[in-house]
């Protein structure tokens, strides 16, 4: 049986959901928990894959294990004998619904797709005519598909990939119809074309 779906709105009052809120609130702190979604990493490691320092990390981290999307795991010694900690993703975020993230969320995958080459891309585009009940069902039907994939869990030899859809109205008014008495005017004859005999202008096309 999958699991209940969390949908977080700007009008809650409860403290936990506005903390969930403003933790999914960060493009930064949605790609900590893409890199945390496979293999434990440390604040040290998430520091030097985005480019923030430390410091900086450590509260983004703590504020994402704080709200229950990311969990520590038990210490170990790292390369130089040190003590660190070790983050995974919880996959709550997954279940977590914010109705007014959208932009986010397009910011988010604007910067994990910064600096890839056009062919590593997988885009589709394509517009649709459908009512509500049809948009729904199309909703639905990707949701499910997702979900299928995302259940199966990794190939034993699969390489990271993410996945990002957007389905929103289309800025495409209806056309603008002509009148019967505009389609029953005879159209008026071409103008008249010149030779020209300048010698430069021979063979050109005109456009």
């Amino acid at each position: 049986m999958p699991e209940e779906r969390i949908v977080l709105l700007p009008s809650d009052t409860d403290a936990d959901a506005q903390a969930m809120g403003r933790a999914l609130s960060s493009p930064l702190r949605l790609r900590v928990l893409r890199l945390c979604r496979f293999e434990s990493r440390t604040n040290k490691e998430l520091a030097g894959l985005l480019g923030v320092n430390p410091g900086t990390m450590l509260h983004h981290v703590r504020t994402l294990v704080q709200t229950g999307f990311l969990a520590a795991e038990p210490e170990r010694t790292g390369a130089q004998g040190a003590r660190e900690v070790p983050y995974r993703a919880t996959g709550l975020s997954w279940r977590t619904s914010i109705p007014l993230g959208s932009p986010v969320l397009v910011e988010t995958f604007l910067q994990q797709i910064e600096g890839l080459k056009p062919e590593q891309l997988d885009v589709t585009w394509l517009g649709l005519m459908i009512n509500d009940e049809t948009r729904a069902e199309l909703e639905g039907r990707i949701y499910e598909l997702i979900n299928e994939f995302k259940d199966r869990g990794p190939d034993a030899d699969g390489a990271p990939y993410s996945l990002f859809t957007a389905l929103h109205p289309d800025l495409n008014p209806p056309a603008v119809q002509a009148s019967p008495l505009a389609s029953r005017a005879p159209s008026a004859s071409p103008p008249a074309v010149q030779n020209s005999t300048d010698p430069e202008r021979e063979g050109a096309e005109e456009f």
